[in-house]
């Protein structure tokens, strides 16, 4: 797959006209072009200028996107700015002269009396304008000239027509004329309107590759390897397959490694967005970006550069962009046919009038305005005008949508894919289950917390703050000891205490089948369980699970009253992923989804149908950009929140019904207003 960077586009007909240049090519298997990122995907084998000739003569730019393209700071929104400002202020000025003592302002002396200069100004302040704003004369003249009109040549019509008209008007009309028969101030209105959406479209398209730069910026930048039997901190392009590095606590793996040294606990939560760190020891495999919580680890690099796991979830987050179809727009779905039917109706009104006899200046007179009375401002307007008042009601829930794609998108959504972790769930993990033996569930906790107490793991400071709610008093404890991988231990009134997992607590005391059956059901469950024992014998377990927010039940049910399939999507196990599935009524949960397999799956879902995806972490970064429409959840990463197309800031899934909900109503508006 060939990557290109388009310039030139303006709406959803520039992007079709682009694509079916290019797919028109002999060897061309397949195209996309995508508006959000003025960006192209081509699967050929055909040469580079073969393909960039195709776009160049289809009326717009290309260029090819490099492997390692850095990522600029979008100026288009800049240039926009500047070009609004400047023709907002030569506009008013505009209006002030042409329709100020209409609404009672003061009229200006020398100008009241003499129409003609006061025409004059006029026609020049409208002219600098359109000259500021030639952009949409060229994309619109060029999208005629290709027989695929587009907003721009809308804009370019109207604003046109308004002009010459009132430049006839000034050379051949009456007094009269020159006092109400002007249109110069449509003209710049038009143009100015349209350069303010415009501006802001583009402050949207901006928000992508944020997205990426986060990304990229959790890749460590150095990498501590063994050379000689010596650590040298190296620049990370300096690390080779095969090297050992080491890694101490708090730090970022540097690469993807098997551990051949030490235990520790990992926090994978920007790959796997899973809250709860991943006892390690050596053998296990640990992957670039992941953060080492606790042990001294050495490591061997198996994977490197561009081949690391966090790597690749790059990659796949930058052609995902690349080659996401974009929605065209309701009104650049009808400037196709807009334009011609405009046009047609003029002419038609000028055949009528000469039919019944009047003169060819009468005839004209009446088609020009047609053709400045259907000037696009209204058809410009519909949209954005919906979107707009949509956005305010939805502002006011706490839901932010970033397009105006993304709020059509996500009303016409068939299946709502929902990630677990912080999503569903509420991310951080409680005490759900005191299963004792041999003393009373509130001395189990009493001493579980005791020996947790001094701990950094999060069950562990879940155990501790279950103890607190219970009024529990910890217990003085000395020779406190992490076993990396295992547990904890420490003693309490001279007699060993210690908990952890099965195989750790199994090295100490027996434990009969019917309590480990008692852990594997709660682990069927979706439940973790710690085990806590003395020298004299087995205490009890612990479960802990990442607890269900109280509204996702609700919502869940809601989405699925007004037609939507839900989905799970996880890097969870099966037992865990099934009893959330169950517990809140999703329609089908996916388990133990790596983050790459994630957007696959998303690929797969909108075959279906249109797919929202529901994400809070950088591990789900890949899947929104892959969906029709991307949510992130507020209380999620920031670049979860920088990939997504729209951003539930309450972080609860009933904002999500709103969400679409809203979707609905503007999609039904804008139809309505279009008509």
């Amino acid at each position: 797959m060939k990557y290109f960077d388009i310039k030139g586009m303006s709406c959803a007909a520039c992007s079709a006209r682009v694509e079916q240049a290019v797919s028109r090519l002999e060897g061309v298997k397949a195209c996309s072009v995508s508006l959000l990122t003025n960006s192209m995907a081509v699967d050929s084998n055909l040469p580079d200028e073969q393909i960039i000739a195709a776009v160049t003569n289809a009326g717009y730019s290309a260029s090819l996107k490099g492997a390692k393209t850095k990522l600029a700071e979008n100026s288009e929104v800049k240039k926009l700015l500047s070009r609004f400002i400047t023709s907002a202020v030569l506009m008013f000025i505009l209006m002030y002269i042409a329709m100020g003592h209409m609404v009672g302002l003061p009229a200006i002396p020398y100008l009241s009396d003499n129409p003609i200069v006061s025409a004059i100004i006029q026609m020049a302040l409208s002219l600098s304008v359109m000259v500021i704003n030639r952009a949409f004369f060229i994309n619109g003249v060029k999208g005629i000239l290709h027989r695929s009109p587009n907003m721009d040549s809308l804009v370019c019509l109207g604003s046109a027509a308004a002009f010459v008209y009132s430049v006839c008007m000034l050379f051949i009309g009456d007094v009269e004329a020159l006092h109400h028969g002007l249109y110069f101030e449509s003209a710049a209105m038009i143009l100015t309107l349209i350069t303010l959406g415009k501006t802001l479209e583009a402050h949207s398209k901006g928000k992508t590759t944020s997205a990426l730069k986060g990304l990229i910026n959790l890749a460590p930048k150095t990498a501590n390897i063994i050379i000689d039997g010596k650590e040298q901190t190296v620049d990370i392009s300096m690390l080779k397959l095969g090297d050992v590095f080491v890694v101490r606590p708090g730090e970022s793996i540097a690469a993807d490694g098997v551990i051949i040294e030490g235990d520790t606990s990992v926090d994978e939560s920007t790959l796997t967005g899973e809250s709860i760190p991943v006892d390690k020891t050596v053998g296990d495999m640990v992957s670039a970006g992941a953060v080492n919580r606790m042990g001294f680890i050495k490591c061997r690099a198996t994977s490197v550069g561009e081949e690391t796991t966090l790597s690749k979830i790059i990659k796949l987050m930058s052609d995902s962009a690349a080659t996401k179809a974009p929605i065209a727009k309701a009104a650049d779905k009808v400037s196709g046919v807009f334009v011609p039917t405009v046009i047609l109706i003029a002419l038609i009104t000028v055949a009528v009038w000469l039919i019944i006899g009047q003169t060819v200046g009468f005839a004209l007179l009446k088609g020009v305005s047609v053709l400045v009375i259907s000037c696009p401002c209204a058809l410009g307007l519909a949209t954005p005008v919906a979107i707009m008042v949509a956005n305010g009601r939805a502002a006011k829930s706490g839901i932010l949508f970033k397009t105006a794609e993304a709020l059509e998108n996500i009303g016409q959504a068939d299946i709502i894919v929902l990630d677990k972790t912080g999503t569903v769930t509420t991310g951080k993990p409680t005490v759900t289950d005191i299963v004792a033996t041999g003393c009373t569930n509130k001395e189990l906790l009493t001493f579980a917390a005791s020996i947790e107490e001094k701990s950094e793991h999060p069950l562990a400071k879940a155990i501790v703050e279950k103890a607190k709610e219970e009024g529990n008093v910890t217990l003085s404890t000395t020779s406190f000891e992490v076993v990396s991988g295992s547990g904890v231990s420490a003693v309490i009134n001279n007699e060993k205490y210690i908990g952890g997992n099965l195989r750790f607590i199994s090295e100490y005391v027996e434990i009969e089948d019917s309590f480990k059956e008692k852990a594997a059901a709660l682990s069927n469950q979706g439940k973790t369980t710690v085990f806590f024992a003395k020298e004299s014998g087995l205490l009890g377990i612990i479960a802990l699970s990442d607890t269900i927010k109280e509204d996702s039940q609700k919502a869940i049910k809601e989405l699925k009253r007004i037609g939507l399939k839900t989905l799970l999507l996880t890097g969870d196990n099966r037992q865990t992923a099934l009893a959330v599935a169950k517990e809140t009524g999703i329609n089908e949960a996916v388990f133990e989804v790596l983050p790459q397999d994630k957007a696959n799956e998303i690929s797969r879902l909108k075959k279906c149908g249109r797919v929202v995806m529901v994400g809070d972490g950088i591990n789900d970064a890949p899947a929104l950009a892959s969906a029709d429409v991307g949510v992130a959840i507020g209380t999620g990463t920031d670049i979860a929140v920088a990939a997504a197309d729209v951003v539930v800031m309450r972080g609860s899934l009933t904002e999500l019904v709103k969400a679409v909900k809203i979707g609905r109503a503007a999609l039904r508006n804008i139809k309505q207003n279009l008509f």
